[in-house]
């Protein structure tokens, strides 16, 4: 482990590395390994105090980006996990494995892709039978593809964007609730995209505008249950998501330098609110969107 870890006092604006970033491009959905510089996942410096022991989570999108941070991060405080990838993101997903079973912790895979209904249910099947239980479950998995205008913008990707974005959390919100007890939370991953668009994302910036109304409903909803509903909004981070077609090449060289602090965000800087929403100290947080955007602050 790093002798720097997250609770090292350093210079936020010099913390992480600024643009301007080389052009990258990656087929979607693309490849951490892939990316120079290489996204920081906390692989290095995350440092657990055994704040989830005991707990079960379920994490989208965990092969690489948010996904993987929150799964090195969720193993290092004790939870069990099953994890969800593509099967094309299989190299990334095979590294998080590896990381996470140093932390002693039991790890279940589950590739597949949650555009298909009868997959999100067999996921979250699978989920509680591989670990006992369940009661953390995080969607982080989102697809991005940038278009200049509407008319660019085919009914097949605004149909595949919306399926990755919403209904797969809705159909795997869904397949959960039954089995979580009393005390268990639900994590979404929205965006400051749901509250300051940008023109380029037409299809996206709107998935994430109905995960904030989703995961406002499902906490009210699910409130005398016991079960815990909320949503963390990044701003600008350093994923594979980018290169892959979220961006233009061009605004990969120049990503995340109008934010405050001048530069991206990496995963790692958003894990340690994932695990807040997930243990009890925040019993009495629901319903709530956390931005971590780099100082451009949600309304």
């Amino acid at each position: 482990m790093s002798s720097t870890n997250q609770y090292s006092m350093r210079d936020p604006t010099t913390q992480y590395p600024r643009p301007p970033f080389e052009e990258q491009p990656q087929k979607a959905p693309g490849l951490a390994k892939d990316m120079r510089p290489r996204p920081d996942h906390g692989e290095d410096s995350y440092v657990g105090f055994g704040r989830l022991k005991g707990r079960k989570a379920l994490i989208t999108g965990a092969d690489s980006g948010i996904g993987r941070a929150v799964a090195i991060a969720f193993a290092r405080e004790g939870a069990d996990l099953t994890l969800n990838y593509l099967p094309e993101e299989e190299a990334d997903a095979r590294e998080v494995v590896e990381l996470v079973r140093d932390s002693g912790v039991q790890v279940h895979t589950v590739p597949g892709d949650i555009k298909d209904e009868a997959f999100c249910k067999q996921l979250v099947d699978s989920a509680v039978k591989n670990m006992d239980g369940l009661d953390i479950v995080v969607n982080v998995a989102g697809k991005q593809a940038y278009q200049e205008t509407i008319l660019d913008i085919t009914t097949e990707q605004f149909d595949q964007t919306f399926k990755t974005n919403v209904y797969a959390l809705f159909w795997i919100c869904k397949a959960a609730v039954p089995h979580l007890p009393r005390g268990a939370t639900i994590i979404n991953t929205a965006s400051i995209q749901a509250y300051d668009q940008s023109p380029i994302l037409g299809d996206y910036a709107p998935t994430k505008s109905a995960i904030v109304g989703l995961t406002k409903v499902l906490a009210k909803q699910l409130a005398d249950r016991g079960i815990r509903v909320n949503a963390v909004a990044p701003g600008p981070i350093w994923t594979p998501l980018q290169p892959s077609g979220g961006q233009p090449q061009e605004k990969i060289k120049e990503f995340g330098k109008n934010v405050p602090l001048g530069r991206p965000g990496q995963p790692a800087e958003l894990a340690s609110i994932y695990v807040f929403l997930a243990t009890q100290e925040s019993s009495y947080v629901t319903a709530e969107v956390f931005g971590v955007t780099g100082g451009h602050p949600l309304p």
